[in-house]
């Protein structure tokens, strides 16, 4: 099938990419001529693994391109997909205005049927928003489906859950948008979820609400379990097994971050709020995670007492590992109070550097995860890299002054840690 995918960010170039792989016809489109020629130079501007493999090899067989003109696109295509900037507004709610640009210019350039489908995340009876403005704009007797197809992808393994999916959901209210629906996706095996367009534009902002509480109940956990002394990997692993419960996602640590959660948690707020639906727990969430930050910093300072002069060896800044992405990282709140409390920070990270300079001041970055720690009187680990959890942490301890390991994700076991000669401390666990 021939796709166009409107916004080449992380979301619009994997689905571009990866529709690409299998086959279709893909061209990606974005306003940001210096992003696309980035792209046509066969580099990627942020990090994914196995995307850049992906994209060579599409764009040499001729299935995927890059373009700026939507116009060149919108009566190419089978499907539109809009794969656009949501940010938060400072009241919470989504940023729709990018939505809203380029609904205005398919709707001014469509000349024959074209399948538009809401890929960013967005509000429910965003997909009705959407239908009104192509009905107010495009030329009359056009005709066009309009559809919602959430994306499911996390950072790190985006290939990954898109490629092998758990489901598939598409909102739809027309039996021609659930057929092309059903024909560009045949080769995929996952259940696939019919519904209408206002459900599924809740199943996105559902999903990643009951995620983001899952995280926030296992960090609220912690904070009892450091008070009474119990294990709050140990208390979770009880709870996880319970197939009511599940494990995943219900790890404690220094609280979540990245584009989507943050965000689409705000968005849902303030869609109940102006529904005049009460939706208070989703606002304590928030508040739990905002301040899990705050709370490991406290354990740092209550263990050193004082951090005046004390050199901080940080290992990883990004918001998880397998990503380059700074967004809402907990580093970002976590260095800056360290510093203010009179402490030096060395800081590593495989893959966000380079986006971090202008994040931080004062801020010393080591080339390696040894040069981070070599001379430091603290290790504070952020992000979960599967390089920190293979380093040779008796190396660590021999480069550095101090003994302190405050581990922010619990990637290491404490006993093997106290064996080792580090006085570790981590979320949720007894002090090694």
């Amino acid at each position: 099938m021939k796709l166009a995918v409107i916004g080449s960010g992380y979301v619009g170039l994997v689905t571009g990419a990866c529709f690409a792989s299998l086959g279709h016809e893909v061209v990606c489109v974005d306003n940001d001529p210096q992003k696309i020629s980035t792209l046509k130079a066969g580099k990627v501007f942020f990090y994914e693994p196995g995307l850049h493999e992906i994209i060579t090899k599409t764009v040499a067989t001729g299935h995927l391109s890059f373009t700026t003109e939507i116009a060149e696109v919108v009566n190419r295509c089978e499907v539109l997909f809009i794969c656009v900037n949501t940010p938060s507004l400072p009241d919470g709610g989504a940023d729709l205005s990018s939505v809203e640009n380029v609904t205005r210019v398919v709707a001014k350039h469509l000349r024959k049927y074209c399948l538009i489908v809401a890929k960013s995340t967005v509000p429910v009876q965003t997909g009705e928003w959407i239908r009104k403005t192509l009905q107010r704009y495009a030329r009359k007797g056009v005709k066009f489906d309009v559809a919602s197809n959430p994306e499911f992808l996390r950072e790190g393994s985006a290939i990954h859950d898109f490629m092998m999916p758990d489901r598939i959901v598409i909102g739809v209210d027309t039996t021609r948008a659930e057929k092309i629906f059903r024909e560009l996706y045949a080769s995929m095996k996952a259940p696939l979820i019919v519904t209408d367009i206002k459900s599924a534009e809740l199943i996105k902002h559902a999903s990643n609400s009951f995620l983001a509480t899952k995280i926030s109940f296992a960090n609220g956990l912690s904070r009892i379990c450091d008070a009474v002394g119990a294990d709050v990997e140990k208390v979770t692993l009880g709870m996880g097994l319970d197939p009511r419960i599940g494990s995943q996602f219900l790890h404690a640590g220094i609280g979540f971050g990245g584009a989507c959660f943050p965000k689409d948690l705000k968005a849902f707020l303030h869609i109940s709020n102006e529904l005049g639906v009460s939706f208070d727990l989703l606002a304590e969430v928030i508040r739990i995670n905002e301040t899990q930050a705050q709370y490991f910093v406290q354990k740092i300072i209550r263990n050193m007492r004082s951090l005046k002069g004390k050199t901080i060896g940080v290992l990883g800044l990004a918001f998880k590992g397998d990503t380059d992405d700074m967004r809402n990282a907990p580093s970002l709140a976590i260095i800056p109070e360290l510093q203010k409390a009179g402490a030096q920070i060395k800081a590593y990270d495989p893959q966000a550097m380079p986006g971090s300079r202008t994040l931080f001041r004062n801020l010393c970055f080591a080339p390696d995860l040894y040069s981070a720690v070599k001379d430091a009187h603290a290790i504070v680990l952020l992000t979960e890299w599967k390089k920190f959890q293979n380093m040779d942490c008796r190396r660590v301890r021999k480069l550095m002054k101090g003994k302190f390991f405050f581990d922010g994700r619990n990637m290491f076991p404490p006993p093997e840690m106290k064996r080792l000669g580090f006085h570790y401390v981590s979320i949720g666990r007894p002090s090694a």
